[in-house]
């Protein structure tokens, strides 16, 4: 009896000491951290991070935090308050992945302020990756999300002022607002990734950018890692800069040599001068990366509790 006493007790100790073990190096091994595009990824950031830190997964983490762009109006290139087309109508698109590969997407969409969310049902809830146009609204509605004007008085003068002149271009690094993409790492290592943006301001009413396209403005693969973009749609949907980066990855190269090897293809192979592109990469261990075609892009970056903006490298 003392015997089975004393081998219990010394047991008890070591078994406690086994599973502490244990469990702290679950702990430790955690990547967990949160990445987005632009000044406005700082808020989303935040949002996405208080997810993470009670537990949650990736794929709420990224959802939520980028719903925080989507709903502030001072964001001109997201949701609502988004600048509009050439026809004054906001057009939003939107697609969301994670780390099971599964993906969901809308383009195209007009009156539903978060399409980020829209995406996730059509990936949870239906057999198809995108719906557009009048089906993705339809299917909104369907779902429960409310029809409003995304339209504010503040983008309506701007677009009133553009019709003045209607003259076309792009702007590198606009009010340093543009597509919001977000990269999450949770607890359990999982890795998801959102895209969401009201597009390119006077737009052709239809154009569609790369943020839904899975490849170009997002794509996941949650042995490797994560990649998004930001900036002038066109140029990042002629070479799926997103996949891209992500293959590259896979092949060994650094998150950061990653999305330099990205931005020098489209300088190589397109007319850069007057075009901004940015880049992000996340890869499993929680390394980042981030790069751009010009000066001024920047993004947030949120780990070990702290959040931070910070300047990307640029190559011209």
């Amino acid at each position: 009896m003392l015997r089975r006493k004393f081998i219990f007790n010394i047991s008890l100790p070591l078994v406690g000491l086994y599973f502490s073990k244990f469990f702290k190096f679950n702990i430790m091994k955690s990547n967990s951290v949160v990445i987005s595009t632009w000044g406005h990824g700082y808020s989303a950031n935040q949002k996405a991070w208080s997810v993470i830190k009670k537990g949650g997964n990736s794929i709420d983490a990224v959802e939520q935090g980028v719903n925080v762009s989507e709903n502030d109006p001072k964001v001109s290139s997201v949701g609502y308050g988004g600048l509009p087309d050439r026809e004054g109508k906001v057009t939003l698109d939107a697609c969301i992945m994670n780390h099971q590969g599964d993906c969901g997407s809308v383009s195209f969409l007009q009156n539903i302020k978060n399409p980020i969310s829209v995406a996730r049902k059509v990936m949870e809830k239906t057999p198809h990756v995108m719906l557009s146009g009048k089906g993705a609204l339809d299917f909104a509605l369907k779902e429960g999300f409310k029809p409003e004007n995304l339209l504010t008085e503040k983008s309506k003068k701007k677009w009133e002022e553009w019709l003045k002149t209607s003259k076309y271009e792009t702007i590198i690094n606009i009010e340093n607002h543009d597509t919001i993409g977000l990269l999450a790492i949770d607890k359990k290592n999982n890795i998801s990734g959102a895209c969401t943006t009201s597009g390119l301001a006077w737009k052709m009413h239809g154009r569609v950018g790369d943020s839904p396209i899975i490849g170009a403005g997002l794509y996941i693969d949650n042995k490797v890692g994560g990649a998004c973009a930001t900036g002038v749609g066109e140029a990042v949907m002629k070479m799926l800069g997103s996949f891209l980066i992500v293959e590259l990855m896979r092949q060994g190269a650094t998150p950061q040599k990653a999305c330099e090897i990205a931005v020098k293809r489209i300088v190589e192979k397109q007319d850069y001068k007057n075009i901004q592109v940015g880049f992000l990469a996340l890869d499993k261990k929680g390394n980042h990366g981030a790069y751009s075609i010009q000066k001024g892009f920047n993004y947030a970056l949120c780990k070990d509790t702290e959040n931070k903006l910070i300047d990307s490298d640029f190559l011209v």
